[in-house]
């Protein structure tokens, strides 16, 4: 009965939903592949993720010492995609399933480019068939999606694809693509995104107050999810490797934002290069290398262009006052995130 109810609230919800873009009358209409089926099998490949931070990790001061999330059960062998937060410089990770049970698991990868992270059970799980990937090219603009999330509060719930972009994150970070949805969840993190058909399409990284393009006056809620489809051509390496073959890239510690058309640097890593260089909160980043900056974006993908052990990079900075150049040294991330003894 209560699948009958989730199909039902899905049509109303959906169809009740408006935004600028055009509606397509067919991608709100449950297809009858839509199942109690369907949806069990979603819920079913969807675990609760709970993990601590090692001693000292750095993240911890923005993620938490604790961290609960989701992700989805990918592989026969038990692996599991989520988002890498939820993983990132932790330990004693644990995994509960639909039935309730517990496992202890490890992480197998994190790939800082992508934000994906990858786990695994230590022990064989018990009851849980692997989700099957889609695509996200399959998917048109206002289709019917569902957000699967587990643990104690575990939910089902109707969204619709609003737009495919790119997305910059003010941590070091930048997709060329991203999926947004709307009605927003709350409960995002590691979340699945599967599409009518059943199948994995994204997981959740945010919540973010509007999801529509700068160029649309309108502002609507919703999630940033990260396209599944952009696992396929790292999966190999992540396993052999623990990471993707682009995240050893240039990085500075530094968290930024764009105001008034330039950059702005909120918030500085300690103990990370751009601190010891002497960058503090406030200074407005005009330029790398000697050339102007245009966006956060374009500053990344010049940053990251820069090879490993390169000379110092040199920031053109404004205080306020005066402009000025700090050289700062190109660092390896993945060199300075912590891990659990032993590792």
């Amino acid at each position: 009965m209560k699948y009958l109810f989730f199909l039902c609230l899905l049509v109303f919800t959906l169809n009740g939903h408006s935004t600028t873009t055009q509606t397509d009358e067919k991608s709100l209409q449950p297809p009858t592949v839509l199942n109690s089926q369907i949806l069990q099998n979603a819920l079913a490949a969807s675990v609760q993720i709970t993990s601590r931070a090692v001693v000292n990790a750095s993240s911890a001061q923005t993620l938490g010492k604790v961290r609960q999330g989701s992700g989805v059960v990918i592989g026969s062998d038990g692996l599991i995609l989520t988002i890498g937060y939820l993983i990132l410089e932790t330990e004693q990770i644990e995994i509960r399933t639909h039935q309730q049970k517990t496992y202890p698991a490890h992480v197998v990868a994190y790939d800082q480019a992508t934000g994906f992270g990858l786990i695994k059970p230590l022990i064989p799980l018990q009851g849980v068939e692997p989700a099957k990937l889609g695509k996200l090219h399959d998917q048109k603009i206002d289709s019917a999606l569902l957000v699967v999330s587990a643990g104690d509060s575990a939910f089902s719930s109707p969204t619709k694809l609003i737009d495919v972009r790119s997305f910059t994150g003010y941590w070091e970070y930048h997709l060329d693509t991203a999926m947004y949805t709307s009605p927003p969840v709350v409960n995002h993190s590691g979340a699945g995104l599967f599409n009518l058909k059943g199948e994995l399409i994204g997981i959740g990284s945010l919540f973010l107050q509007d999801v529509m393009p700068t160029d649309n006056p309108s502002s609507l809620a919703g999630n940033m999810f990260v396209p599944v489809e952009l696992l396929e051509p790292i999966f190999n390496n992540m396993l052999q490797n623990g990471t993707g073959p682009n995240s050893q890239r240039a990085w500075l510690g530094i968290n930024a934002v764009e105001r008034q058309g330039r950059i702005q640097i909120v918030r500085v890593t300690p103990e990370s290069p751009a601190q010891l260089a002497g960058i503090v909160p406030g200074q407005w980043l005009l330029g790398l290398n000697g050339k102007p900056l245009e966006s956060l974006s374009a500053f990344y993908k010049q940053l990251w262009a820069i090879p490993i052990n390169s000379e110092p990079a040199k920031l053109t900075l404004f205080d306020g006052k005066v402009i000025y150049q700090i050289p700062v040294p190109i660092v390896d991330r993945s060199t300075n995130i912590k891990k659990p003894v032993g590792i």
